[in-house]
């Protein structure tokens, strides 16, 4: 079934899901008719480069094509073909060779433009890859919608990271990716930008010996309506997984974090959690986790999760400006070493270093 057809044939989402409870669809939808597709949306400018600036080797390429992926019925379909129908113009693949290893992190800089557009990026890993990969989504649209969806190919070691920098809008990022047999994965996500967010990220985990770690450093202040729900499928034996949430809250702004983790009957030795953390800046800034387990097998190693919510810790605060800080000096430390927790944990130090100074103006707007 095309996928306009598929979009079309179904209802418009319960609320009562967890996936749109707090972002209802009809909020989503460029238009707010959940009935009508729009045609003729742009498709962004890309490129993709090393994070100097020098060209990507050859090992890598962007095609314009939908690349057949694996067949995908852990996603919700309403997201996932809206997307695909908005973008008969804007399919794109992003292939890497097998073997490929590289020390300098890849960036794929997305400019998303200043009106609508869409991307629908499918990304497939060779084997016994090892690389780090930065996707930057730039831009001041009035709407923004990116489908990722792909396959890790056995054995790879990959960071995946993507940066949501739009000025304004609305950004619609749907994830669905396949993680292979002893692959290790580290997804990492900073929201910092745009004025509405609305993600759906999941993992599918059905070959042995699969090892995820999801992390997010969101940054939300002024009226930004920051959504992320995430979805971690164990569906093989020996899979590990761990999900850590960081979200920094200020102005009248607000974050929602909705985490599943499933595991499913004959994944033995399953290993799985996760943690949301949510600091608050404002008497008016609000954070919401909801932090779901769904286990089927007896016999795993662990399954976990949690949630904490507060301010900056006044004893902190406290200890900083008796050594020297002033008040405003001190904040800023806190933040930053809150969010800093997830975000050291997304790669390398080179990674690491980029997106820290990659983000110093949107720290600055939390601390105005």
């Amino acid at each position: 079934m095309k996928s306009e057809d598929l979009y079309l044939s179904m209802c418009e989402p319960d609320n009562a899901n967890h996936l749109w409870r707090y972002s209802p669809w009809k909020k989503v939808h460029p238009t707010g008719k959940v009935r009508e597709i729009p045609t003729n949306y742009l498709h962004p400018e890309m490129k993709l480069s090393l994070l100097d600036g020098s060209e990507a080797p050859d090992n890598f390429s962007v095609t314009k094509e939908d690349s057949p992926s694996k067949t995908n019925n852990f996603s919700d379909p309403v997201s996932m073909s809206f997307i695909e129908s908005v973008c008969r113009d804007s399919e794109f693949t992003l292939k890497v060779k097998n073997n490929t290893v590289l020390e300098q992190p890849i960036i794929l800089r997305i400019d998303s433009g200043l009106s609508k557009s869409a991307v629908n990026l499918s990304i497939e890993v060779g084997r016994h890859c090892e690389f780090e990969l930065i996707t930057l989504i730039e831009g001041e649209p009035d709407w923004f919608g990116l489908l990722r969806k792909g396959n890790i190919g056995e054995g790879s070691i990959i960071n995946d990271v993507v940066v949501g920098q739009m000025k304004r809008g609305t950004l619609l990022r749907v994830d669905a990716i396949n993680i292979g047999k002893d692959s290790q994965v580290r997804a990492g996500s900073i929201s910092s930008g745009s004025d509405r967010t609305k993600a759906d990220l999941r993992y599918m985990m059905d070959k042995d010996g699969s090892n995820l770690r999801v992390l997010g450093s969101i940054l939300s202040a002024e009226k930004m309506y920051i959504d992320h729900h995430i979805e971690i499928y164990h569906d093989a034996p020996e899979t590990y997984s761990r999900l850590d949430w960081h979200s920094a809250c200020g102005g009248k702004s607000r974050t929602i974090g909705t985490g599943m983790l499933r595991v499913s009957n004959g994944s033995k030795g399953a290993d799985a959690g996760q943690l949301f953390h949510n600091l608050l800046l404002s008497d008016k800034a609000e954070a919401d986790s909801i932090p779901e387990l769904e286990v089927s097998e007896n016999d795993v190693v662990g399954c976990g999760h949690g949630t904490a919510n507060g301010p900056i810790d006044e004893e902190q605060l406290f200890y900083l400006e008796a050594r020297g800080f002033s008040p405003d000096e001190a904040k800023d430390s806190l933040i930053a070493a809150f969010l800093n927790s997830t975000l050291s944990e997304m790669g390398s130090d080179a990674l690491h270093h980029w997106l820290a100074e990659n983000l110093q103006d949107e720290l600055k707007t939390l601390t105005t």
